[in-house]
Order: structure tokens, then sequence, then C-alpha cells
């Protein structure tokens, strides 16, 4: 019975814009994580983990002071130490940090790295949105060649299409430090011409980071910017060359595409190529993986010049449209139908785990009530051991699906 003082205790739920992954979510969560590992391994990828907690100033230098996560998304707190430290919110800089702080920018070769896991903003939750959040995510160093940007983007759709998920892939290039900064004055002076009628958030990366005006999500500033100057048109002739190459390379692969002048993803570090693959299946045409090139993110770091690209996928965005194909393995429920079966029916089922999913119900019960409980559990097949089993050391096997019934050794079984 509660007592006074308990029935007082409030209960403690989630986090707004967190949420536990159980059950069918979470066969689905592996599922995901489990295959598109594999084909990143098949494309020479080893996995990496960096650590929750980073210290501000990664994303700072990295993500981009102008972006939204730096200025407005970023779970940042002073710890015990005085060191200025905040989640995640996002998996390649830790990855670029790694890449630093290990000296293989100076070591040369190439690295490529696949990882996954959260990430968190404080920002609002919506469908598809949460504020702990995973990624998977693939980063590749040391590679200057278009081929290796095609060689992502394929790889991407293989993912999505393992997994039964329509896309449309958007394409673009965001230039270098040659083109880039002739274009951003040039779009600054078309943009001063109506800046009072954009919103607050363009005004403030019109002093920042202009390029970001073009990634607004207002539909009045989407109006105003339809006749903005398109980066596309201002590439230096490496810039343009690399980008055609790169469609070419798609075309000859039979990959559709569209290109998008005004694609250019949400974080200060990317150069030269950008791609988002986006889905009208959740919804409004929404993101469901993105990524391109950051030559100079590793310099950012304080490293040596090194060539780099990477994407990441939104897991989450992704779980509703995943489906699973029918499993056809066996689950196995063994109980006694005794108190004297109990420890044979644990050894059995410990032997039998080492080749099959095997579950176990520790108390003794009647026939029916195993068969319910083996049902609930999802199993196929029920194994069954009382005294006359024990007696003869075999054990009763019915097959929930076929119907076929046995009595088998210990040791065939």
């Amino acid at each position: 019975m509660p007592t006074n003082e308990t029935k007082n205790i409030k209960t403690i739920q989630s986090l707004r814009g967190m949420k536990d992954i159980v059950n069918e979510e979470s066969s689905l969560f592996t599922y995901f994580v489990e295959n598109a590992s594999r084909i990143a391994k098949n494309y020479g990828f080893s996995y990496i983990e960096t650590p929750l907690l980073e210290e501000t100033a990664l994303f700072k230098r990295s993500v981009g002071e102008s972006s939204d996560i730096v200025n407005k998304e970023m779970y940042q707190f002073i710890d015990k130490g005085e060191n200025d430290v905040c989640l995640r919110p996002e998996g390649t800089a830790g990855v670029v940090r790694h890449f630093v702080e290990k000296k293989l920018d100076r070591a040369g070769g190439n690295y490529k790295w696949y990882y996954y896991g959260p990430m968190f903003r404080y920002e609002r939750p919506q469908k598809g949105r949460l504020r702990e959040f995973h990624q998977f995510g693939c980063e590749v160093f040391g590679i200057d060649s278009v081929y290796e940007d095609a060689n992502i983007i394929i790889m991407i759709k293989e993912i999505l299409e393992f997994f039964g998920i329509g896309f449309t892939l958007k394409l673009n290039s965001l230039g270098c430090k040659e083109c880039m900064p002739p274009y951003k004055e040039n779009l600054v002076k078309h943009l001063t011409t109506f800046k009072d009628e954009l919103c607050e958030d363009c005004n403030r990366r019109i002093l920042t980071n202009p390029i970001r005006v073009l990634d607004c999500k207002n539909e009045k500033c989407q109006l105003l910017l339809h006749n903005a100057p398109k980066i596309t048109t201002s590439l230096c002739n490496s810039c343009d060359s690399d980008f055609e190459k790169l469609k070419e390379i798609l075309d000859f692969n039979n990959i559709s595409y569209e290109v998008d002048s005004n694609l250019v993803r949400g974080l200060d570090y990317y150069n030269k190529t950008a791609f988002e693959f986006v889905s009208n299946e959740i919804g409004a045409q929404s993101a469901i993986a993105g990524g391109g090139r950051y030559d100079r993110l590793v310099e950012f770091l304080g490293g040596k010049s090194t060539a780099g690209i990477g994407f990441a996928i939104g897991i989450e965005r992704l779980l509703e449209l995943v489906k699973m194909p029918e499993c056809n393995q066996d689950v196995i429920y063994i109980g006694a139908l005794d108190e004297n079966s109990l420890n044979t029916v644990l050894k059995v089922a410990n032997q039998k785990r080492k080749t099959t999913k095997t579950l176990v119900e520790y108390a003794p019960r009647s026939f029916g009530k195993h068969f319910g409980i083996a049902e609930k559990l999802g199993a196929n097949i029920v194994a069954l051991i009382g005294e006359n089993e024990l007696k003869n050391g075999t054990i009763y096997i019915k097959n929930l699906k076929t119907k076929e019934e046995s009595n088998l050794k210990l040791e065939e079984f």
C-alpha cells in the first residue's frame, strides 16, 4: 500500500522535445543504424565515436556565430571546472576536432569515418524535429576530388533506396574563397535595396553571413529573393568546372537532380558542393539528408589545410518511412511445467541462446498459460519441460504457426 509520503511524490516525465526510443521504434532505429553502417563500411568508412560534450568554442568556430545553432539553439553552460561547454548540436565539428587533435592533418593520407548518435538543439519541438535527436553521418578528409563528392551522393542514394525511401536530390555550388567574396558583395548590394521588407533574421544575416538569407523559410522573404543574384552564375573557372564535372558524373550514373541556387545549407563551414535529399513523404517537402564540401574547416580549427566533405541523415525523420522486412527467424519460448524443472529450463535456454533468440518464463505454469505468454511475446516456437520430460530427458515442442508438435531428446533440441 502507498504511504502518505509516496502518494505526494510527483512523477517525473521526460523533458520537452526529448523522448524514449522503445518497442517498434527501437527495432526500426537499430535496423536503420545497422544497415546504414553496413553500407558505409562497404564504401571504406570506419566507425568513430566523439564525446557528447565539447568546448563551446569548437562550434562557434566551425558551425559559425552567424548560424541559428550558435545564436539560439545550443545547450551551453559553465561546468564545475569553469569551462564553457555545450552538448554537441551536430556531428562534423567533433570529428574535425579529433582529426586536428591527433595531428592527422600533418600525417597525410585519406581518412573516412562514419558515426551515429544523439545531437542536441534547443528549438521548438515538432513532428520529426526534437531537442534531442539522432544523426547518422560520414566525414571524409584528404580527398580533393569531385569524384568523392559524387561517391558520397551515390552512397546516400544507396542508403535511402535500401530502406525504400523516395527522394529528390537538390544540388548547388557555394564557390570558394576566390569567388564567394565578390558574390557576397553583389548579394548584399541587392538585399539592401529592400532590407526593410525582410524579416529580422535576414537583416541580421546580411551583416554576418549574407548567403544565409537565401535559406530563409519566411514566404514573404522568399518572394523578395526571387531575383537575387545566383552563386552559380558567379563561380570562378575552377568551381564552375568542378560543378559541371559533378553533374556529368551524376548523369553518367543515372542519378537525377535539381540545381537549386538558393541551397546554402544551415552551417557556415560549407564551400563548393552542397546538396540535400528531400522527401514529400513526411508532410511538406523536407530535408532528410544533407551535406557538402568543407575544405577550410580544418584550418578554422587550427589544422593544416585539408580537403573535407561529409553529410548527415536525421534518423527520426526517416523512421516513419522505414519499413522492416518480415522477420522469418525463430523466436523460442522455454518454460517449466513444475518447480523441479526450472534449473533444466534455464540451462537449456542458455545453450539455445548461442544460436537463436530465446525467451524464458521462470514461474512454473500450465500449458495454456505458457502458450498465452508466448504469443504475447511474439514467440513462434514453445518448448516446455515438466516432470515426464525431466524423467525421460526430453522437451515438448510446438510450432505456433504450423501447429506441429513433437517431443525431442534434449541433446537433439
